[in-house]
């Protein structure tokens, strides 16, 4: 039986760099993926970029009002090198925390009513450390649930991320601001985190 994974970290414990891994993994075999993201993720357009300097086109974007079972079976029927979705050997699911808990269900549905494996990576809570719909749906319902790791810059491991604002930290503001010029994210630990927090 196919089944929902969500593959969860701080920011910078290689999530989108492990996305990419799977994807060349595949498509190495000949075997069919597709990629997606939430559209809200305009890091890199439509594009999954890895800090590491990798990337990939997405094969779809995933708006808040997208059926997400329904977008697969439109591109797997009609973009796949062999029509059918019965030839499609996962999904890619980058950014996962901003899926809706809806779109969510609608994974879970993947995997377990068409027999699609289901890879989701993401982060859990948000900078304030409040978790993000798509992610706490995903912790509730995906078969299985894997943490990929990194360390805060003390040495511990790190799982929260907090947000800077021109380098310093700061604890208001929207869930949502996706990192680039003004505005960084920088994972830390429990202790560092509360330090910076005051």
């Amino acid at each position: 039986m196919a089944k929902l994974y969500f593959r969860y970290g701080a920011m910078n414990s290689g999530k989108s760099t492990a996305l990419l891994q799977v994807a060349h993994n595949y498509e190495e075999r000949s075997q069919q993926v597709l990629i997606a993201k939430p559209a809200v993720d305009t890091k890199g357009e439509a594009t999954i970029v890895s800090r590491l300097g990798v990337d990939k086109r997405v094969d779809f974007l995933i708006t808040p009002e997208s059926n997400l079972r329904d977008l697969v079976h439109e591109h797997a029927n009609n973009d796949m090198i062999i029509p059918g979705i019965k030839n499609l050997s996962c999904l890619l699911i980058d950014e996962a925390q901003f899926l809706t808990p809806n779109q969510v269900d609608q994974a879970f549905e993947l995997a377990v009513l068409d027999g699609i494996p289901v890879l989701a990576y993401g982060i859990r809570t948000d900078f304030l450390t409040v978790g993000f719909p798509g992610a706490l749906r995903l912790m509730e319902i995906a078969h299985t649930l894997e943490e990929l790791k990194t360390i805060c810059r003390c040495g511990r491991k790190a799982m929260f991320n907090a947000r800077k604002f021109d380098g310093d930290f700061i604890f208001q503001g929207d869930q949502v601001a996706i990192d680039g010029i003004e505005v960084t994210y920088e994972s830390l630990c429990g202790v560092c985190y509360l330090n910076e927090r005051g």
